[in-house]
């Protein structure tokens, strides 16, 4: 498939600017536990909030360049009822809304607690939008990754593991960006993100190379001898009819050399996962502020490496008889 820039940035941005919301409200709940000291309303939560409001912005605006007639995307939720890409449409802004409201919770002080949970867990405002959120969130990573995971005949993308990677390396960003907020607003909670920060981005590599591994070996159903209804053992074309470009060239097909590929394939695990881990360990010994800033920099570079061949690696069947110019 051709890898649209539009809809790498998209996905990556909304991934880390939920994880970054996850993140916040994680810290939420584990500071109502006393399990992390609270931290001030308006300079962490309010703020991180808008930060993750901002990712989720700037996504949508970048979704916009992927439309032939943008005037017209308002129409891409009309068939909500049978299509993932207009549930995604529709979740999207409903969860900025929820986001916007969480931080406009904190920023006011509106947390005065409606009821307290065997007189220790107060119940207040912003407890009930983070969780609406955080819910919002999920079903956002499990509707964006049905986009691709529901196609039945590009079998890269068709299998769990599709789900399983847009969810851990949204959170596996994000969670590395709530380090470096974190650092950022010299707030001691970096070891905290960090650490989930590694957790992640590991669960996320495991996910990942094992989609690498599964898409390598597949066996696909469509053939040369398929796609043209002939039984011969050995079919091989050597022309596709014509010889100028079309639609079918251009967004079927990513028209690099395979060394490209094999270069994005081997650079961005590490980009993604290997040197992001290796810098919030270093974080955590010399305690410097700014290498979560790295680290986070470093993944987000590697996440679009990754999406970039995510998008590159799908075979569509088409391909059999154009991509032999293309």
């Amino acid at each position: 498939m051709h890898p649209a820039f539009s809809v790498i940035f998209l996905t990556t941005l909304i991934g880390a600017g939920q994880g970054l919301f996850l993140a916040l409200y994680t810290g939420q709940v584990y500071s109502l536990a006393n399990l992390l000291p609270p931290q001030d309303g308006t300079a962490f939560y309010a703020a991180g909030s808008l930060v993750a409001v901002l990712l989720l912005a700037l996504g949508l605006v970048a979704s916009f360049f992927h439309l032939g007639h943008p005037e017209r995307g308002w129409r891409a939720a009309s068939q909500w009822r049978t299509s993932w890409l207009s549930r995604e449409v529709i979740l999207l802004p409903a969860f900025m809304g929820l986001v916007l409201l969480y931080a406009a919770v904190h920023h006011l002080g509106l947390t005065t607690p409606w009821l307290v949970i065997k007189d220790r867990i107060p119940v207040d405002a912003s407890l009930v939008l983070g969780l609406l959120g955080a819910i919002a969130s999920f079903l956002l990573y499990f509707v964006t990754a049905m986009i691709y995971a529901s196609l039945r005949f590009l079998e890269e993308w068709h299998h769990w593991l599709t789900v399983a990677n847009y969810t851990l390396l949204g959170l596996a960003s994000g969670f590395t960006l709530a380090a470096a907020f974190s650092a950022w607003q010299g707030i001691d909670l970096v070891a905290f993100y960090g650490t989930w920060g590694v957790v992640f981005t590991l669960a996320a590599a495991a996910t990942r190379l094992g989609s690498l591994y599964r898409n390598a070996r597949i066996v696909h159903k469509s053939t040369p001898r398929t796609a043209i209804g002939i039984r011969h053992t050995e079919v091989r074309q050597r022309a596709q009819g014509f010889m100028g470009g079309s639609f079918n060239t251009r967004e079927f097909f990513h028209g690099r050399r395979p060394a490209t590929l094999r270069t994005v394939r081997l650079v961005f695990p590490f980009l993604t996962f290997v040197f992001p881990v290796l810098l919030l360990g270093a974080a955590y010994l010399l305690a410097s502020p700014y290498l979560p800033l790295a680290a986070f920099a470093v993944q987000y570079a590697g996440l679009l490496g990754e999406r970039w061949y995510f998008f590159a690696e799908a075979r569509h069947p088409q391909n059999l008889y154009y991509q032999s110019v293309a």
